[in-house]
């Protein structure tokens, strides 16, 4: 098992959060690196709402009136995923792998110790 730790940054340079993900294999595609954040995301939004504060997903309209007075919270993993994919192909935010700018979805990088992924948003994204 592969762990990774990703950073979002803003245009400063400035480590907004960190989030640690782990992978089967070594290497891994930027949409497979993607789809992991946004499913431990999902998992930390469900299960510890109230202090989930950062990161690529948030609920959609719909999602926050129907979580408004349940104690159960619900995402959408799958339209969370399609938000996120849409956002990096419309350049919402790009992803920068040992300081170079991933620039599709299919490409292919090598899990290693020394490996360092930021996440610089540059618009907010809005699922639903």
């Amino acid at each position: 098992m592969k762990t990774l730790t990703i950073k979002d940054e803003n245009l400063a340079g400035k480590i907004l959060h960190e989030i640690s993900l782990q992978f089967e294999r070594e290497y891994v595609t930027v949409k497979e690196l993607i789809e992991e954040r946004i499913r431990k995301e999902v998992d930390k939004y469900m299960n510890e709402v109230a202090e989930y504060r950062h990161g690529l997903v948030q609920p959609g309209a719909t999602e926050r009136r129907m979580n408004g007075t349940k104690k159960e919270r619900k995402i959408d993993l799958e339209q969370q995923f399609l938000v996120a994919l849409d956002a990096f192909q419309k350049n919402g935010f790009f992803i920068l792998i040992d300081n170079e700018q991933a620039e599709d979805l299919d490409q292919q990088f090598l899990i290693q110790e020394t490996t360092h992924v930021s996440f610089v948003k540059l618009t907010p994204l809005v699922g639903g």
